[in-house]
Order: C-alpha cells, then structure tokens, then sequence
C-alpha cells in the first residue's frame, strides 16, 4: 500500500482509505454492525491505515462502529472525523432531517467543543489525527470556527485539520487563519467538478485532496445489474442515475474498459479506484466497504499503478459516460 502525506501535517495515511458513511446505515438501507467491524479489520488488515467517519453518519453510529473495531489497534490507524453537523442545539442552518433529528450546519466554538468530546467518547480514543469541518456553515466566521481548531490542536485533541464539501473561497479563509492540511470533496469518474478549481488549488497550495465517493455509490463496480431493486431508505432509490436504463448505459461503457481491468488482474471497482488515486491532486481516496471481502478488494487498488497510455484511455472513455 502506497503512502502519501496529509498536506503540510507530516501525517502518512494509505493512500487508499476507507469511507464509513454506509457503515452508519442511514441512506444506506440499514447496517449490521458486526459485519462492519470485521471491515474494518480486515482493512487495517490489507494495509489501510486511513480510516473516515462523522458523528452525522447514523448519528454516532459509524463512529462507535469504528471505535469498537480500532480498540486495541488505535496506533495502526490514521483517523479522521469531522464536526459542523450537530443535533444537539438548533444553531446554524436547518440541513436536514435524519431519524426523526433535525440537523444543523453549524461551526461555531461551543459547539466544535461538544462535538469532539462526544467523537473522542464513541471512538474510545483521546485524539483525532484529521479532524474536518464536514460542510460549510455561512452563520459563522470561518476565522472563528478555524480559531476553536487551532485551540484543538495545541491542547493535542487533534493533529491536523481539514474542510469538506467546500469552494475555493472557504478554503482562501482557513488558510488565513491558519495551517490548513486537507479538502475532502466528492469526486469520482462521473462526478468530476473538482477538476475544474478544487483540485488544482490543492495542488498549488499542498493540500491533501480526499476523493469520497469514488465508486460512484456502486455505479462504478460494474456488478450494479439494471434489475437490482433499492429499499425505500437507501439514497440511490430516489437518484436518477440508478435508474434501470442509466445503469444500462454505465455498464456499457465499463465493459469497454474491461480489458484494461484484466490486463491488471484487476476489478472494475479496483481500475476506478486505481484511476482516481493517479489524478493530478488527489492524494487520498475513501472506499466504502461493508464486509471483509469488499475491504480487501479495495485496499489491493492501492498497489495498483496505470500507464499514462492507460490514464489517457480510461479517461476518454470516461467522457463518454451520460450525464
């Protein structure tokens, strides 16, 4: 498994990670925690170190799955979290509703204070080596937000410090108040926005970039039949592009990379994952995985290197994916 820096914090994660907001069972049809566990294992196991979670994700749930799992193993394990969706107050802005809570964007002092004492609790652990804004809340000043993790970092509850979900302009803000070390944005094959500015500026100004999503939900595994049928509280039963005839069309275009998969002696899932780790600013990439077998495949994408003639192919044909 390769290994690369998260920005300027002299932290080496996998370069390969694994991504735990299935593992929390909201929007995912559910979970069963025991099968997580042993994910989780056996990706540390493969030899991922990276490991992502959010208090949103189950609403404590992914986090306490990934505590129990890392117990006894924590100095083995790179682990990012994040804060700015709470349910604790209703400050900030109404964001969504999960099990009946209503979730707030919010990032203010008090309220980054509550939120990773209750993470370090459902983690069992007394620091976080990644600790992230999780989206962008426009009722505070970024400068006060980055201000209470500065203050988190000299106290040592956290090592390094990261945004997600964010434009160029909130990036511009952390930086000028102080050592940002990641971006974590969605980004995959068919999701591909950050190229234009995201990417880029991380590049430019030595930011990890953490690429979630990258298999797409599953679009991108190739084994997303047109006839698979989703429970009413997954996501992708209400997302146009798992429709029966989008998937059609999905499948059409990864069959012609299939060739280049088996050359690798790889997975299509393995050739995405591979593909997204070699674009110009993505350092990180963050993979679901909900069983051991899953989290095994993935973590072997970490080892696996592309031909500039391969990268070239593979995104020509990227181009022709339907909107």
């Amino acid at each position: 498994m390769r290994k690369r820096v998260l920005g300027q914090s002299g932290i080496e994660a996998s370069v390969i990670g694994l991504g735990t907001w299935a593992i929390g069972g909201w929007m995912w049809g559910g979970v069963e925690a025991n099968d997580s566990v042993r994910a989780i294992q056996a990706a540390i196991d493969a030899g991922i170190n990276l490991i992502d979670t959010a208090p949103a994700y189950g609403l404590g749930l992914s986090e306490q799955i990934v505590g129990e799992a890392i117990r006894g193993r924590r100095d083995q394990v790179v682990l990012a979290t994040k804060c700015g969706l709470q349910w604790h107050t209703a400050q900030g802005t109404l964001f969504l509703e999960q099990a009946g809570k209503p979730i707030y964007k919010f990032l203010g002092a008090a309220s980054i204070r509550h939120e990773i004492e209750e993470s370090l609790r459902r983690l069992g652990t007394s620091y976080i080596d990644l600790y992230q804004t999780h989206w962008q809340d426009d009722t505070t000043p970024i400068a006060e937000t980055m201000g209470t993790l500065l203050d988190l970092k000299k106290e040592g509850k956290i090592r390094a410090i990261g945004a997600s979900n964010a434009a160029t302009p909130h990036l511009d803000a952390y930086r000028a108040a102080g050592q940002l070390d990641a971006d974590q944005e969605k980004f995959n094959m068919l999701d591909r926005r950050a190229e234009d500015s995201l990417l880029p500026y991380a590049e430019r100004h030595q930011l990890a970039f953490l690429a979630y999503s990258p298999m797409a939900l599953g679009l991108l595994t190739g084994k997303m039949s047109p006839d698979r049928r989703f429970a009413d509280d997954d996501l992708r039963s209400r997302s146009h592009r798992f429709t029966p005839e989008y998937r059609r069309q999905v499948l059409d275009v990864l069959a012609r990379m299939q060739p280049m998969a088996d050359d690798h002696e790889i997975t299509l899932a393995q050739l995405a994952l591979a593909w997204t780790a070699a674009v110009p600013g993505v350092s990180h990439v963050l993979a679901g995985s909900r069983n051991p077998a899953q989290a095994t495949e993935n973590a072997a994408a970490g080892a696996v290197k592309l031909s500039d003639h391969e990268l070239a192919t593979i995104t020509a044909l990227i181009d022709e994916f339907p909107a």
